[in-house]
């Protein structure tokens, strides 16, 4: 079993910046997996917003937050991360973090195995 835990969000003003935080821990993880963040606004599916590779040498973003936002991973820390740049109040949402056993990463809600239970990323306008 894998077990994800979220860090990080809280309320911002529209232009600040926010970093994410995702641990994994239990048995079965391995540093191999692939991970991804998704965000769910109220009223809306949940959307992808990031993923990585199981090395961390390859990257892919939605368009919406490419060139604002950076996805990266430690994984001596298990430990995954989303610094969020240019905050907009379009990127309010439920932000969760995934991962899949495999190495490489999906940007389909559907191919991930674990979610961890969100953090509430709040943008004041």
């Amino acid at each position: 079993q894998v077990q994800l835990v979220e860090s990080g969000g809280g309320l911002v003003q529209a232009g600040g910046s926010l970093r994410l935080s995702c641990a994994a821990s239990g048995r079965t993880f391995s540093s191999t997996y692939a991970m991804g963040w998704f965000r769910q606004a109220p009223g809306k599916e949940r959307e992808f917003v990031a993923a990585i590779n199981w090395s961390g040498g390859s990257t892919y973003y939605a368009d919406s937050v490419k060139g604002r936002f950076t996805i990266s991973r430690d994984n001596a820390k298990n430990t995954m991360y989303l610094q969020m740049n240019s905050l907009k109040p379009e990127d309010m949402a439920v932000y969760y973090c995934a991962t899949r056993v495999g190495t490489r990463p999906y940007v389909e809600a559907g191919g991930y195995d674990y979610w961890g239970q969100g953090t509430q990323v709040t943008v004041s306008s």
